[in-house]
């Protein structure tokens, strides 16, 4: 079942790329827009961020139940089904009131999302060879990015023309469109035939000691990733007074920055260093470093705070693509790509979910500098900990030739 023709694997790149994008438009949206949703409706950041941590827990739980089921079912259904709830809840969104009825949509958002990565992952593992697969889920989470560039330039043309509500309609429009466009062009695979007991022991593992670790260490870098890009507008508004339309409009930056980190990552593994842990030691230092300008640099200047966020940001999405999305091939022997995918993804969204109401908190109650001096503790302790694992992961995993 392997493409080999450039042509059908860049119309796959091409798809999968749009259909990431559009996910990603219809999740983040909600966090692009709470600073000025917080200016709008008079409450309190700790209050409105319930929704989007909320929506970070039932993304990452969704995730072990999509990776689960990614590896039993059909992936296309699956990315179809999380289409069709994510554009009803986008809707929903528009007319809610309450902060509660926030919450309870934008979870509800949060568990359909997850039904999109874990099998793009396995439809990606069966399609392409090993080094397609690299290339092409690098170029794929390229659709992060321009969904988020996208996200945070619609944001405040929307917000000076008819309100943020009318955002969520716009996004709903897209997930429609993106449905469709699913359906008739995606890929159908056969379920994930059983697998003999050796087979299933051959490159097992997921949580074996070392795979421990790294998961901590994903953890570290979804608070760093997501938590930041939430809150960094609204950090550039309370730090040098700016309105909430220009202060999201920052959040542009952000991701620019991040097209950058993938192109960087996947070609430092691909073609320098072979084992994907000593390469995230390397983003998450230099995430420690870019944390730490960021920490100096406050209240002194506006464009290098978001240059060194956007650094910091970028090197986070470094990471997670190297422990994301270049770590699930290895478990392939076990017959456990989308499982792998989805139980790694959840560690992020548990670090998401902690960072955006913890952020919120913190910057409430002790202020920027203590938050910054967090997020530079969190990444020097990331870049410990994938140093600590870069010799056990290659004495496990890649002395077994699983890819």
């Amino acid at each position: 079942m392997k493409l080999a023709a450039k042509k059908e694997i860049g119309r796959l790149t091409w798809l999968f790329a749009l259909t990431y994008m559009i996910s990603y438009i219809t999740r983040i949206n909600y966090g692009a827009m709470i600073t000025e949703m917080v200016a709008d409706t008079g409450f309190a950041k700790s209050l409105l961020s319930m929704a989007v941590t909320g929506s970070f827990i039932t993304y990452g739980a969704g995730q072990i139940v999509s990776g689960i089921i990614g590896d039993k079912v059909s992936p296309k259904k699956l990315i179809s089904i999380g289409f069709v709830v994510t554009v009803a809840m986008n809707l929903l969104m528009a007319v809610c009131q309450k902060p509660w009825q926030m919450t309870a949509v934008w979870c509800v958002n949060g568990f359909a999302q997850s039904f999109m990565w874990p099998p793009l992952v396995r439809l990606m593992t069966v399609l392409l060879s090993p080094e397609d697969y690299k290339a092409v889920s690098t170029k794929v989470a390229w659709g992060s990015s321009f969904g988020t560039i996208l996200v945070y330039l619609l944001s405040p043309v929307m917000i000076l023309l008819s309100g943020w509500r009318s955002m969520f309609l716009l996004c709903g429009a897209l997930g429609l469109l993106m449905l469709l466009v699913w359906n008739r062009y995606s890929y159908e695979i056969p379920p994930q035939p059983a697998r003999k007991k050796e087979e299933k022991k051959s490159g097992s593992g997921l949580f074996c000691p070392v795979m421990l670790f790294i998961m901590v260490a994903i953890l570290l870098q979804g608070m760093l990733r997501d938590g930041v890009t939430t809150w960094m507008p609204s950090y550039i508004a309370e730090t040098y007074n700016f309105s909430s339309e220009v202060s999201i409009l920052t959040g542009v930056v952000l991701p620019i920055f991040s097209i950058g980190s993938f192109w960087l990552s996947a070609g430092l593994y691909r073609k320098y260093v072979k084992n994907p842990i000593t390469c995230a030691a390397l983003f998450f230092g230099c995430g420690a470093l870019s944390a730490l300008g960021v920490l100096l640099l406050t209240g002194k200047s506006a464009a290098f705070s978001v240059v060194f966020s956007a650094l910091l940001t970028g090197c986070m999405h470094g990471v997670n693509l190297l422990l994301i999305q270049m770590l699930p091939p290895y478990f392939a022997k076990s017959g456990n790509v989308s499982t792998a995918s989805g139980v790694l993804n959840t560690c992020t969204y548990i670090g998401s979910a902690a960072s955006t109401y913890g952020i919120a908190l913190l910057s409430e109650k002790a202020g920027w500098n203590a938050t910054l001096t967090c997020w530079t503790a969190v990444a020097a302790v990331g870049t410990v900990i994938c140093l600590i694992c870069i010799k056990p992961w290659k004495k496990r995993f890649l002395q077994e030739e699983t890819l």
